[in-house]
């Protein structure tokens, strides 16, 4: 049996409430938590395997953390994931500048969607799923990027995991630059990332200069396709996925598992997400997967690049589970 319930957050004096959507098994024991209020990120995740549950995300559980939190943990990254250099791009022969929210590096850093308030569109709950659609709409009101959007997201618990949807819509009347990307931190219960092993289906690696932004490519080797241990091993990269990798429903995998356990997390992407970038924490419990439809910097090296005319959308499915 699934179901839908909600819970506030611990408060901030003065802030407004942000209110967690549970979805539920009730029968395993699984479930995840949607934040629409603050970004719509997927919260937490909680999946069985074998009769065993294992903690999959687990974002801050309070208000004052959350906003206090500069990791962009579970972030929906739109109208651009990753670095724009110096925030400033050129689109149909006009100059943008965007906010440059990384200084240090000088770059305009994931979009602007991150703790923004979201929308409930629909719940809905049977015995084979729990699901919540939550949209964000974008005035155009930005100087630095003027172009109406809504961002449409769909989260759905069901028997094989956790399914991701993605549509942002150019709601304007002029064509509009658009990449998407998903910034989730995964874990295996804290396990440490050295008892982990890894496998990326990529097949080039991209450089990255002191901006982190892109100088070059490299095909991937077979250490970053895997499977790999990584102990002692950290990322900050990010791939250009392999179209020939992907599983019959042609979606790529990346695959964590933790032989101790012998259990394996699975993230799979759908065809119109080519780029993944892996990161690896300082604290080594967990490590980010992030799918993306563009490069870094694309907005400059059109790398992925979508361009939508009005009324177009920019869509894509990202598929989380468990595995022996």
């Amino acid at each position: 049996m699934y179901t839908i319930t909600t819970r506030q957050l611990d408060p901030i004096e003065g802030a407004p409430p942000l209110i967690d959507y549970i979805l539920a098994n009730t029968e395993t024991g699984e479930w995840a938590t949607v934040l629409p209020a603050f970004g719509g990120i997927l919260r937490q995740l909680v999946l069985r395997r074998d009769g065993k549950r294992y903690k999959v995300i687990d974002t801050a559980g309070s208000a004052q953390v959350l906003w206090a939190d500069e990791t962009y943990a579970s972030a929906l990254l739109y109208p651009y994931p990753s670095r724009i250099f110096q925030g400033v791009y050129r689109f149909d022969g006009e100059a943008y500048a965007l906010p440059l929210n990384e200084t240090r590096r000088s770059n305009a850093l994931h979009g602007f969607v991150h703790g923004k308030a979201f929308r409930v569109m629909r719940q809905e709950t049977s015995a084979q799923h729990a699901q919540i659609s939550v949209q964000y709409d974008y005035p155009g009101d930005l100087s630095g990027y003027p172009f109406p959007f809504s961002l449409a997201v769909t989260y759905t618990l069901n028997d094989q995991g956790l399914d991701f949807t993605f549509a942002a819509m150019n709601t304007g009347t002029a064509r509009c630059p658009a990449a998407f990307g998903w910034h989730p931190y995964f874990t295996l219960n804290n396990a440490d990332t050295d008892e982990l092993e890894l496998t990326l289906p990529v097949k080039t690696e991209i450089h990255l200069d002191q901006h982190m932004i892109p100088n070059g490519q490299q095909p991937a080797s077979d250490v970053h396709r895997g499977p790999a241990s990584l102990k002692d091993v950290s990322f900050d990269t990010p791939f250009v996925v392999d179209p020939t990798r992907v599983n019959a429903q042609r979606r790529a995998e990346t695959v964590v598992r933790w032989p101790t356990e012998g259990v394996s997390l699975v993230v799979e992407q759908s065809e119109s997400l080519p780029y993944l970038v892996i990161y690896t924490p300082g604290r080594r419990d967990s490590i980010a997967i992030e799918p993306l439809t563009a490069n870094v910097d694309s907005f400059n090296n059109n790398e992925g690049l979508t361009i939508l005319d009005p009324g177009e959308s920019l869509t894509g499915q990202i598929v989380v589970s468990l595995r022996q």
